[in-house]
């Protein structure tokens, strides 16, 4: 069976994180997110973020999430703005849209939005004949793999907060990106400079699992009722509530992200010493190397990966490390493409 790199979520869970949803198996809990696991990992993440009153919802996925947070903070008049490669635009089959509500998109540089970009539709959206902006989405890390610095994310949060908008990240691999060597920001700077963002728990380790986090006053009241009413209000709440304590308590979150990073390091620097060159910045575990197309096609008789684009006889391919991407499997796909070139 050919290894995998499509995806950093192709392996079920953590160990440690399916041992301690075994080891409450038996044990009765409140419903629907009122219990005492979720409690106890709500309390270390606003230990984490340094924010002792903001509010901690979890919730079964990405997609979820984002529709869940945006139809809750936006009347049906508002829209998003948001990069053209971000995940609400591309990968979530019109979720948003759905919601009734608009995404505008820019194009941005490397997957990232500038203040710039904001301005720009803010200011060319100005009566009621059209869509009014209120919310900003950003990813980190972006959807090719980049992160933003913590200038970068000031400079965001200043224009959002200067044009009265809400500031909003979806942090799917956002411990990838908190533990990039590329990144200066923290957690607590996450959520100073946002009103809302989600930690990722589904492509770091956890089974499956989210955990929204509320940071500005204004979105808070009723959020409940948005998570019922989007159907995401889990029964059994209390199933990634377990699993973020069991990621957080000991540091593992953070070091399973380390060792994403570190697997998609090593294979960028076999790359380009092959000779290869990459579309974006290797800043994560997600890499996107530009491969003639043959060599391309022989490595895909070797590996899983997706093609994202081709550009005559080049492809930029995307390799995504996860948490449990063995260091010899990183060491083999080098040696492959070596000898491939040869």
């Amino acid at each position: 069976m050919k290894y995998s790199f499509k995806n950093d979520y192709s392996e079920l869970a953590h160990p440690d994180v399916l041992a301690a949803m075994s080891s409450v198996g038996n044990v009765q809990f409140d419903g629907y997110g009122q219990d005492k696991f979720s409690a106890d990992a709500a309390g270390l993440i606003r230990e984490m973020i340094s924010d002792s009153s903001a509010d901690i919802h979890f919730i079964a996925g990405g997609t979820h999430a984002n529709l869940t947070v945006i139809s809750s903070a936006l009347h049906p008049f508002e829209a998003v703005i948001a990069p053209d490669s971000g995940h609400v635009c591309v990968h979530e089959a019109g979720a948003i849209e759905a919601a009734g509500h608009k995404i505008c998109t820019v194009k941005g540089i490397d997957g990232k939005l500038c203040p710039d970009d904001i301005e720009t539709i803010a200011a060319a959206h100005n009566d009621e004949h059209m869509v009014k902006p209120k919310l900003v989405y950003i990813s980190q890390s972006s959807e090719n793999g980049t992160v933003y610095k913590k200038a970068e994310l000031t400079a965001i949060s200043e224009c959002c907060r200067k044009n009265d908008l809400h500031l909003y990240l979806d942090g799917a691999r956002l411990g990838a990106a908190i533990n990039s060597a590329s990144c200066d920001l923290t957690y607590a700077d996450i959520a100073s400079l946002t009103d809302v963002f989600y930690i990722g728990g589904t492509k770091n380790g956890a089974l499956f699992g989210e955990a929204i986090v509320i940071c500005n006053d204004a979105l808070k009241p009723n959020f409940r009722y948005h998570l019922k009413q989007r159907g995401a209000l889990l029964a059994k709440g209390a199933a990634i509530g377990v699993q973020f304590k069991a990621l957080l308590e000991n540091g593992l979150f953070n070091e399973l992200a380390c060792r994403a990073n570190a697997a998609a390091a090593r294979l960028a620097g076999g790359i380009n010493a092959a000779g290869y060159g990459l579309m974006y910045p290797a800043e994560t575990n997600m890499l996107f190397p530009v491969f003639p197309g043959g060599v391309a096609q022989r490595l895909h008789e070797l590996y899983d990966f997706y093609d994202m684009e081709t550009n005559g006889d080049m492809v930029t391919a995307r390799i995504v490390c996860s948490w449990a991407t063995p260091e010899a499997i990183a060491g083999e796909f080098i040696r492959d493409l070596g000898a491939i070139r040869k």
